[in-house]
């Protein structure tokens, strides 16, 4: 049933391996090294890979790793419980061994690991077999309920949809009468009772709201003058606002409103600048570490000299429970700075994983391990994973004489056309000449909002700078046109032209709204674009999960291709705005895999950086 079982050290030294088939496993092992526990996603258990389902479990004191692998279409549900008793068995037989680093010899470990094998499968058969019990009413949810509990639950209930009753005078506490005729008598006179006191009210009212035959005229008057507009301190005058219609004709003298700031020219040269995230200019200490520190400086008493030697040598292991306190803490922090909630979950749980077993060192408190660690992790999941370099690779596109295709996706409003303005003035500040394809032929204002920006980054880089050369030209067929054919005759037109870069505008659709979602597939599938940028917002939390998820299902479903061109790169725009709440970029990372490539940070031109991992994760830990 199992392909694959292989033991190894975190070094790449193999200690034993079982093999049940020719088939070499060696890429999918190599996968899961790579995508998983380099990346730090030790809370992902399962990884598929080829047609393989791998599953591993670490051992942080003698730095191993346990894997087994089998075919995915196989549901093995004793698989954990296996790798757990393996590990056990392994730890005990070679505990000295492994204490000595010896391991270089030959670990007779078949008979061990059949007889575990085949425990495990007969735990799982009759697991299967047996039916399963009932519950017994002390564990059922209704055993928690009290009476008490039920009758306050019936009373608020009945709250809300109680109407609001007014008492006027109080109900005389008296026996209740024997005959039924004097009960009548009785709630007649309640009765008449409450209908007097209710009338006394309702004329005392009438009293209080009759108008004045004064003040009445005096408001009929005014009504009749009109309301006069409200006079504002720095409101201006007449002559200000006329100077400000731009329906009249302007005098001669009048400048047009736009002038180009020719002081950002040249601040965009070469590779973007990094992100600086403010932080504290004194180095931040946990508050753990401080008290570690102090009771460390100060030993007690009752130990004497010798007291101070005990703490110079690790010698607790981690337990889950260890942990447990200080990760949760963590974790309420992670999701008080904008980290999807099941995103901080797994973190944890990777921590954990990578934790577990270790023994501490020298005056290390459990939180400020813990909290290093995620740090760790947090840096690594930030770092790119591949070079990003796209201006050497538009150089190596000019160098072929094609030009460099960007096209540009998201939602709505997240600021794609804005963006891709700032990402056009950085390639043109490199002597590349771009052309904008608007294929947002959907959203009122698109093709003119792209055309302002044309308007603005001509008149900074004006083509007496540029050897005559206009450095942006908009490709635009108007409204209602195919996205797709607009972006496949823009990059015709850029070839034939000898554009060095295309940069393709889409237009904004929720992650649910499938006709839109196939028709942004069929624009990449045509087009085969170069690069394939996700323009996400930094405000939103749990949404860039979902977000991420569903486009990136929605470009390799409906590709219809085995190799689907899928999301490449990520833009998180508005990053100004949320202070050091900066968990979007760990979801966002977290979720695809693919580098946060441009970080948008203000309204100009140049306010464009790159991500700046540990500035990033200082800021999100301080």
């Amino acid at each position: 049933m199992l392909d694959l079982f292989t033991i190894f050290s975190k070094g790449g030294i193999v200690l034993w391996c079982f093999q049940s088939t020719n088939q070499v496993f060696t890429s999918s092992v190599n996968a899961l090294i790579r995508n998983v526990i380099l990346q730090e996603r030790s809370g992902v258990h399962n990884y598929d890979h080829e047609g393989l389902t791998l599953q591993y479990k670490l051992d942080n004191e003698f730095d191993l790793v346990f894997v087994v692998a089998y075919q995915k279409i196989l549901q093995l549900s004793y698989v954990d419980k296996f790798l757990n008793d393996v590990h056990l068995e392994f730890r005990d037989k070679y505990k000295n061994d492994l204490s000595d680093g010896r391991y270089f010899q030959e670990f007779d470990f078949v008979d061990s690991f059949n007889a575990t094998l085949q425990s495990a499968e007969q735990w799982a058969k009759a697991q299967a077999k047996a039916p399963k019990a009932m519950r017994t009413f002390e564990q059922s949810n209704k055993s928690k309920k009290t009476v008490a509990s039920m009758i306050e639950r019936k009373g608020e209930e009945k709250k809300p949809n109680k109407k609001k009753e007014v008492n006027f005078i109080e109900e005389p506490k008296v026996e209740p009468p024997s005959s039924p005729k004097a009960n009548n008598v009785f709630e007649e006179d309640i009765i008449a009772a409450n209908r007097a006191k209710f009338a006394q009210k309702m004329n005392k009212k009438k009293s209080e709201t009759k108008k004045s035959p004064k003040s009445s005229t005096a408001e009929k008057a005014a009504e009749k003058a009109g309301k006069k507009p409200r006079i504002w301190d720095l409101g201006g005058t007449n002559k200000d606002l006329e100077t400000l219609e731009r329906t009249t004709d302007k005098p001669e003298d009048v400048k047009s409103h736009f002038t180009p700031d020719t002081e950002i020219v040249g601040q965009m040269k070469g590779v973007i600048k990094d992100l600086e995230v403010e932080s504290s200019s004194e180095d931040d200490y946990d508050e753990d570490e401080v008290e570690v520190q102090q009771t460390n400086e100060k030993p007690s008493s009752k130990g004497g000299m010798f007291s101070i030697f005990k703490g110079l040598v690790g010698s607790k292991n981690l337990t889950a429970s260890d942990m447990q306190p200080a990760l949760d803490k963590m974790k309420d922090h992670l999701i008080a700075k904008n980290v999807a909630a099941d995103i901080s979950l797994k973190l944890c749980e990777s921590v954990a994983q990578k934790l577990e077993g270790r023994i501490l060192g020298t005056f290390e408190s459990v939180a400020s391990t813990v909290k290093s660690t995620l740090t760790e992790s947090l840096v690594q999941i930030l770092s790119p994973k591949r070079r990003v370099d796209i201006l050497r690779d538009c150089m190596e596109a000019q160098r072929l004489g094609r030009p460099y295709v960007m096209t540009f996706c998201g939602v709505n409003g997240v600021g794609k056309s804005t963006n891709l303005a700032k990402i056009c003035f950085w390639l043109i500040e490199n002597n590349m000449r771009v052309l904008i394809a608007a294929c947002d032929t959907f959203r009122a204002g698109a093709v003119e909002q792209l055309r302002t920006h044309m308007r603005h980054l001509n008149a900074l880089h004006p083509p007496d700078r540029h050897d005559g050369r206009q450095m942006v030209q908009l490709y635009e067929k108007g409204y209602g046109k195919d996205a797709a054919g607009i972006a496949m005759e823009a990059i015709k037109y850029a070839y034939d032209s000898k554009f060095d870069v295309v940069l393709i505008d889409t237009a904004g659709r929720m992650q649910d709204n499938e006709p839109l979602m196939r028709a942004l597939t069929k624009l990449i599938k045509v087009n085969e674009p170069d690069l394939v940028l996700f323009v996400g917002e930094a405000l939103v939390g749990n949404e860039a999960v979902d977000q991420l998820v569903k486009f990136n299902q929605a470009l390799a479903d409906y590709s219809s291709s085995s190799s689907p061109h899928i999301i490449d790169g990520i833009v998180l725009t508005k990053f100004d705005t949320i202070d050091d709440k900066v968990g979007a970029a760990i979801s966002m990372t977290y979720i695809t895999g693919q580098p946060i490539v441009f970080v948008g940070t203000g309204q100009t031109y140049t306010d464009l950086k790159a991500l700046n991992a540990k500035a990033v994760v200082h800021s999100l830990m301080k």
